[in-house]
């Protein structure tokens, strides 16, 4: 019989379609979104243009007060290594007010969506999934499709990073990232269910033009993918797969077998490089990802 890639030998099937519950989910999140398109982007303009470095990019987070102790981490290493100036293009959007004045005593620019995203959760996730995971999902789609939207290029990263080095300079040098208009880290997961790609939705950066236009309006319309399997990633993953072969979409995975963009499959297989890494002697390292927690 004719069973779809993602059924598992114990017979679960992991790509199920969206239920109508997850559907008029959906709807009702698209309803708002739709509504308060032109108030939310009149604010946000002029927030975008005071913290877009020379070269048009935004560094994007999002956050709620229960991750909050990582985005003061986040903030503080980058601090101590001699980052400071690259903060400054940092725009946290923040789910809540007490994350939005904890950002703002950071030092980072802020932007709270309360339309869109006030009702978001202020616990952190208990685990991966649940619903609290599943509902800052969302936050993570409408901040980089709203910055994309409005014409900058984006790097996009969850608070759980810490800087080496300043992550941007290597995209901006071409004869070591080439010529793609979506980077992403390697998830390091390459199960069937982030297949082809295995992109790491935490960290990515992305190119402003047509194709990643339409790419990430895309992921916002599909949300209810994102209810169905609990996972921005792998709807995301989805996506790109088609927008690849449709559009020209030119994607980069960074592989997991290189040393600049370290993350949980590192952490957890490649052990001698950690080692290198917590003692300073891995200078090829831009970022740590304490993904696969």
């Amino acid at each position: 019989r004719s069973i779809s890639r993602g059924h598992t030998k114990t017979g679960r099937d992991n790509l199920s379609p969206p239920t109508a519950k997850d559907i008029l989910s959906n709807f009702k999140d698209l309803s708002n979104y739709f509504k308060h398109f032109e108030d939310v982007t009149a604010e946000l303009k002029p927030i975008l243009k005071r913290v877009a470095d020379d070269k048009g990019t935004v560094i994007v987070q999002t956050c709620n007060k229960g991750q909050s102790e990582l985005l003061m981490n986040f903030a503080c290493s980058a601090r101590a290594r001699g980052l400071e100036d690259v903060l400054k293009h940092v725009l946290v959007f923040a789910t809540d007010l007490e994350t939005k004045e904890l950002a703002e005593g950071l030092g980072l620019n802020t932007f709270f969506d309360e339309k869109n995203l006030g009702k978001m959760p202020k616990t952190e996730a208990r685990a991966y999934g649940d619903r609290a995971f599943t509902m800052m999902m969302y936050a993570k789609v409408v901040c980089v499709q709203l910055v994309n939207f409005l014409g900058y290029n984006l790097l996009f990263q969850d608070v759980d990073i810490i800087w080496y080095q300043n992550p941007l300079t290597y995209f901006y040098d071409t004869d070591k990232s080439g010529d793609f208009d979506i980077y992403f880290q390697d998830d390091g997961a390459h199960s069937v269910r982030y297949a082809p790609y295995s992109a790491n939705s935490g960290f990515y950066y992305v190119r402003h033009n047509d194709r990643t236009q339409y790419l990430f309006t895309t992921l916002l319309y599909n949300g209810d993918m994102i209810k169905a399997w609990d996972s921005h990633q792998q709807a995301l993953v989805a996506i790109l797969t088609d927008h690849a072969s449709y559009y020209g979409l030119k994607v980069k995975v960074l592989g997991r077998d290189e040393n600049e963009f370290p993350g949980g499959f590192h952490y957890h297989r490649r052990r001698d490089y950690m080692k290198k890494l917590v003692k300073g002697k891995e200078d090829d390292a831009y970022i740590f990802h304490m993904s696969w927690t």
